[in-house]
């Protein structure tokens, strides 16, 4: 696995790392890493999974910190979509031997995912899926959840998935990174060569950053929820 390999990687710079944190992305929640979280526990490691409230980018980066101080050694961090800009914040943290990014944002310094996303668009940021509240949280039209965040799913759990998805801050996207933890810690992205959520282009942009270590996948970007052994396999 994808996640096992970036483990015994940070091993030889940082000691045994048996402790992995799973982030999530926009409009979802942790059980999406549920599939993960099996091939992980049962390969012997130590699994959490935060669950950000995605009512502001700071209040998530403070509940991935909250996760972190609860390791009882050094961990891998792994994020999702938007949770790879919430790992490039909180992956300062000294617990954290090196940061993995599932399809995810991983924004350099005084750059957030909002303006990022503009170098590529992707599908979904050119549909109308993207709706917003009175109140400034946005969400996805159950109406195209399937087509554009979870192609890769039954319809009938994409359509369960859209009704229970989390509203995401609007303003989360807009967030500015002020230390890029992967900077100087070892890090990894899986590209997601079908992703309509985040242009592939763009991620393999990130890939190209320094320290960022890629491989690849040729499916969507619901790598969380799917046939996870066969996509996060090194």
């Amino acid at each position: 696995m994808l996640l096992t390999c970036c483990t015994l990687s940070a091993q030889s710079e940082k000691g045994r790392v048996r402790n992995i944190v799973l982030v999530h992305g926009a409009w979802a929640d942790g059980s999406g890493w549920k599939g993960v979280y099996d091939i992980l526990v049962k390969d012997g490691f130590n699994v959490s999974i935060v669950q950000e409230p995605e009512t502001s980018f700071k209040e998530d980066v403070v509940a991935t910190k909250r996760v972190l101080a609860q390791q009882d050694g050094p961990c891998i961090l792994v994020a999702h979509s938007y949770g790879g800009a919430v790992i490039t914040e909180a992956g300062t943290d000294p617990s954290v031997a090196g940061l993995v990014y599932i399809a995810a944002h991983m924004p350099d310094a005084g750059e957030n995912e909002a303006d990022d996303g503009k170098r590529f668009p992707s599908d979904l940021s050119k549909s109308t899926a993207i709706k917003k509240t009175a109140d400034g949280f946005t969400y996805l039209d159950p109406a195209q959840f399937h087509e554009y965040f979870a192609a890769n799913l039954s319809a009938e759990q994409a359509a369960f998935m859209s009704r229970s998805q989390v509203f995401n801050a609007a303003d989360n996207f807009k967030a500015v990174i002020t230390t890029a933890a992967w900077r100087s810690k070892p890090s990894w992205m899986l590209v997601a060569g079908s992703d309509r959520t985040i242009n592939p282009d763009l991620e393999r942009w990130y890939a190209t950053r320094p320290a960022a270590t890629k491989s690849k996948s040729p499916e969507p970007a619901t790598l969380s929820t799917s046939r996870t052994r066969r996509r996060l396999q090194c």
